[in-house]
């Protein structure tokens, strides 16, 4: 199976078309967040969803954790997916559900020990996909993402397993390990920011490497 592409941090319009036009399935939009890098205004997050042309998915990140917030946040920007990028109060999935019947849910695990192994199993019957990284949401200042670290892969195998639902690796991955991580993981797909990146910016030259390094699956 060709694996599924999400460039994330993407911070205005020129990006999201380079990275469609690159392959990306999917692009991600930063709301706000206690820390990490890509965050951009709701407003600007609205834009963007709007210029991407179908089947191409629109991520929002957002860091509320009440589903009443979740769905607020949403309602400013209207992307089709909502990444839940922290644990979520009560696991109220189906408050979110009932409010944006048609919006698909990621909820993302950051991969500390097995107990995140667990949580992944537990959440994953309420969510369309999980997404895995290597935030630490234990920390004073919670880490949520854009840590440009890889974490224990042998737990996301495990995740991948037996969670029953569609994963995405995320944490390091670029285009001199991707290989290795498939092979490892076996992720339905990769997420991807630091690493395409330079000084912060889409760097179209490392989209492209990372994008050739992919013919591996053929």
């Amino acid at each position: 199976m060709t694996p599924r592409i999400k460039i994330c941090c993407i911070s205005n319009v020129s990006e999201a078309t380079a990275a469609v036009s690159a392959g990306a399935s999917a692009i991600g939009l930063v709301g706000r967040m206690p820390s990490g890098p890509g965050v951009i205004a709701d407003e600007l997050i609205a834009e963007i969803a709007r210029s991407v042309p179908p089947p191409v998915g629109t991520f929002l990140l957002t860091s509320e954790s009440r589903a009443d917030e979740v769905v607020a946040h949403h309602r400013r920007v209207h992307t089709d997916t909502i990444q839940l990028v922290d644990a979520l109060e009560e696991r109220d999935y189906d408050s979110i559900r009932s409010a944006l019947p048609t919006v698909r849910l990621v909820q993302v695990i950051h991969v500390i020990d097995q107990g995140s192994v667990d949580e992944a199993c537990a959440v994953a019957p309420h969510v369309d996909a999980v997404l895995l990284d290597s935030g630490n949401p234990n920390l004073q200042v919670k880490e949520l993402g854009g840590t440009g670290r890889v974490h224990n892969w042998e737990l996301s195998r495990k995740i991948v397993e037996t969670c029953g639902k569609p994963v995405f690796l995320a944490g390091g991955i670029k285009a001199s390990n991707v290989r290795e991580a498939y092979e490892r993981v076996g992720p339905f797909g990769f997420d991807l920011c630091s690493s395409v990146r330079t000084d912060g910016r889409l760097d179209p030259r490392k989209l492209g490497e990372f994008f050739e390094s992919l013919e591996f699956r053929l």
